[in-house]
């Protein structure tokens, strides 16, 4: 047989030590610890984090050992202004993230005001039912007559487009209707009174009937009311309310304004800004409230033409009998301020076509 050598062994092996594991061995016996990287000095090493430690119910721990755990691992010391804030939860130290600053609120948008409505507190006093009846006005509380049966429907197309003209944002204006004619004695003012009459009966709607003829007023007599301060005086005088100038009356919703004193210059002070303001101080805060303006004869004086400007509709009147076709064309070239221009054609006793409007009470002649 071929005569096999044994590996030789270490000279003398060292003795064994009593519950040496198999790596220490290995490790001391091959020096391999000259193969482990040099220490880390003590002041380098991180500080090793500390967990919390749950103990169990039945597990008894001395009160110095409880204390010393729940102390903080680091030691707290000031800190600088720029560092950020540094949070201590029990043992864990816990750096807080720089917190956004917050973002402002929206402020809320500031409740826009509601408009007060004016309103008249003058003395009220009785319109002359005898005196209407006589002058073949409609009379309030009385029976239905073909002439209120007529500007029934005359009063309906009027707030038909004031209500569109609103809703176009016109504003004010829109609650303003001019009422004159070409030359006088054609019923402008019969159609004033009778139009401001009609449209008081209305449930929702308030009328103001302002005489803007300054030179020959005449709404106050028609109606049987005392004289008083009106809208020329208004527009004279800086300091005077308009609003004080209105009379009331005894018809539910029929509110009156005199023309005032005639001055020399009364188609200049209808020119100035302060036109507006007064006008606008009428209607202030009332949208329900419509106003009609007498005003002069278009051909004759010139306020007419003025008040066209602050106006949402005009209505022209006509006398069948009387007014001519080129007057008419005149007149609606004077008032071409307004944006809407009607024709009611007044004193008509036969009709071609055989229409005859308020008829059906038996009035209609």
């Amino acid at each position: 047989m071929t005569e096999q050598t044994k590996i030789p062994l270490p000279d003398a092996e060292p003795a064994r030590k009593p519950g040496a594991t198999l790596i220490e061995r290995v490790v001391r016996n091959y020096d391999l610890v000259q193969l482990a990287p040099p220490p880390i000095p003590d002041n380098l090493m991180p500080p090793k984090a500390r967990h919390r430690r749950y103990r169990r119910a039945d597990e008894v721990v001395d009160e110095a050992q409880a204390v010393e755990a729940e102390e903080p691992a680091v030691a707290t010391k000031p800190i600088e202004s720029s560092a950020p804030e540094v949070v201590v939860c029990e043992v864990i130290d816990v750096v807080a993230a720089p917190q956004a600053a917050p973002v402002p609120a929206r402020a809320a948008k500031a409740p826009v005001p509601a408009v007060c409505k004016v309103e008249f507190s003058g003395a009220r006093h009785p319109v002359n039912r005898n005196h209407l009846r006589d002058q073949g006005l409609i009379v309030p509380e009385s029976a239905v007559t073909a002439v209120l049966e007529e500007f029934r429907i005359v009063k309906r197309q009027l707030l038909f487009n004031a209500d569109q003209l609103s809703q176009q944002g016109m504003g004010a204006p829109a609650q303003r209707v001019l009422v004159c004619s070409p030359h006088p004695g054609e019923g402008k003012s019969f159609t004033s009174v009778n139009l401001a009459l009609a449209i008081a009966a209305e449930k929702e709607t308030e009328v103001l009937l302002v005489d803007a003829d300054f030179a020959k007023p005449s709404v106050l007599s028609m109606l049987g009311l005392p004289g008083g301060p009106g809208l020329m005086d208004a527009l004279v005088d800086p300091d005077l309310d308009p609003v004080s100038c209105v009379i009331g009356t005894d018809v539910p919703g029929l509110w009156v304004m005199p023309a005032g004193n005639a001055t020399a210059s009364d188609s200049e002070y209808l020119s100035s800004s302060r036109t507006k303001d007064v006008l606008d101080r009428l209607v202030e805060g009332a949208p329900n409230r419509f106003v009609i303006f007498d005003s002069p004869p278009a051909l004759a004086a010139s306020p007419a033409a003025e008040l066209a400007k602050y106006v949402g509709q005009a209505v022209v009147v006509a006398r069948a009998d009387k007014t001519g076709q080129g007057a008419l064309e005149d007149a609606i070239s004077l008032l071409s301020a307004c944006p809407n221009i009607q024709l009611l054609l007044n004193a008509v006793h036969f009709s071609p076509s055989g229409r005859r409007f308020g008829s059906y009470y038996g009035y209609g002649g």
